[in-house]
């Protein structure tokens, strides 16, 4: 019988990517433009602070 190892602990995702305030991309408001190639979407944050993104 044979056992392999456990594949090692990847570093957790939010430690590797940027991190951004919501409030710092709306300019403490609550909504923003994200434009992705030709396409822009708004980013809203709502009265309950959740986001919503669309296009």
């Amino acid at each position: 019988m044979s056992f392999q190892s456990a594949p090692q602990a990847m570093k957790p995702i939010a430690d590797t990517l940027p991190t951004y305030l919501a409030n710092d991309l709306t300019k403490e408001g609550d909504q923003a433009h994200i434009v992705l190639g030709d396409q822009t979407y708004t980013l809203r944050i709502t009265r309950a602070g959740k986001l919503i993104l669309t296009k």
